[in-house]
C-alpha cells in the first residue's frame, strides 16, 4: 500500500470505503446484488416507507436514491405504491425482494467476517460507534445552519 499521507478525512474514508465495498460486492455478486442494492433492500422493510425516510436513513439524497431504486423496482425486488397524497411514493420489500435478501444474507455475513477478521471485531465495533457519532454530529451541525 502507498505510503502517501493525507490530512483529508474524506480521502481516508473514501479509500477505505472503496476497499470494503469491493469485498461486499464480490460476495453479493453471487446473488446478483451490489452492496448498495443490498443496503436499500435491507432498509426498505416489510411495511411501506416514504422515499424521504428511506433516503434519510441511507444518507442519500432523493435523486440518487430514485436512480438506485429503478433497477430494484424493474426486477420486482421492491414494490411501490402511492400514499394518501398521490405525490407521495411508498416503497416496501416485495416477496421476491424478501427471498433475494434471504439468499444474500450468508454472502453479506461472509463479507462482514472478512472485515472483522482483517480489522478485529472490537475495532470494527469502535469504528461503527465513531462513524455513527460523526454522522449524527454532522447532521446536527447541518440542521443548525
Amino acid at each position: 500500500m502507498s505510503s502517501f499521507r493525507s490530512p483529508c478525512t474524506c480521502f481516508h474514508l473514501r479509500r477505505a470505503t472503496r476497499r470494503v465495498t469491493q469485498i461486499y460486492d464480490r460476495e453479493l455478486a453471487a446473488v446478483d446484488l451490489s452492496l448498495n442494492q443490498y443496503s436499500i433492500l435491507r432498509r426498505a422493510g416489510e411495511s411501506p416507507r416514504t422515499l424521504g425516510s428511506l433516503a434519510d436513513e441511507l444518507g442519500m439524497d432523493r435523486t440518487t436514491l430514485t436512480r438506485n431504486l429503478k433497477p430494484l423496482l424493474a426486477v420486482g425486488l421492491l414494490a411501490e405504491t402511492r400514499g394518501e397524497d398521490a405525490r407521495q411514493r411508498l416503497l416496501q420489500l416485495s416477496d421476491a425482494g424478501r427471498q433475494r435478501l434471504g439468499a444474500a444474507r450468508p454472502h453479506w455475513q461472509r463479507a462482514q467476517g472478512i472485515i472483522d477478521e482483517a480489522f478485529g471485531a472490537d475495532a470494527v465495533a469502535r469504528l461503527h460507534a465513531d462513524l455513527d457519532t460523526l454522522t449524527e454530529r454532522l447532521h446536527d451541525q447541518e440542521a443548525a445552519e
